[in-house]
């Protein structure tokens, strides 16, 4: 049954109406055109689709839009600010990390909900959080160096 949901989606208030049970992903997709959320595997397992919620790194593909009523989402159109890249997208593009490119957003926004919890991860810290998050060309440890750079530059540090 359709319902009207509204939430505030890259910082400007949005409202959709839709089965409050579609996933997250298929209305950002699809009924708001934001196609940067890719759809992965549909199970919650590579990561592709991850989107913050409330600060919170999700997985859109499994979430249902009514879960994100009142709430504040952050995809990965939203990250840069004033035409300039955020630290994150920046990072990941001066170390290669963005292969093909069909993980990145969902990398990239795992790694800032990461940290918006932790402003300083150790190595161990950024691979733990990241683990869940497939990558097909087979990033990772430059995934992991853009992370740190990232880190490092948002705390006002320099970068390894």
């Amino acid at each position: 049954m359709d319902q009207i949901v509204n939430f505030k989606l890259n910082g400007r208030p949005v409202s959709v109406k839709t089965d409050g049970e579609r996933e997250l992903l298929w209305v950002l997709r699809a009924d708001l055109g934001l196609t940067g959320t890719k759809y992965g595997c549909g199970q919650n397992q590579c990561g592709a689709c991850t989107v913050i919620v409330n600060g919170e790194a999700v997985r859109s593909c499994r979430y249902p839009v009514k879960d994100v009523a009142g709430k504040e989402v952050l995809t990965i159109e939203g990250l840069a600010r004033s035409g300039k890249l955020h630290p994150l997208q920046k990072a990941f593009v001066e170390h290669g990390a963005v292969q093909c490119g069909f993980c990145s957003p969902g990398m990239i926004l795992n790694a800032y909900g990461l940290l918006l919890k932790n402003k300083t991860p150790s190595r161990a810290q950024i691979i733990e959080s990241m683990d869940d998050n497939l990558c097909r060309c087979g990033c990772y440890p430059r995934i992991i160096d853009a992370i740190e750079a990232a880190a490092a530059e948002m705390k006002g540090g320099r970068a390894r």
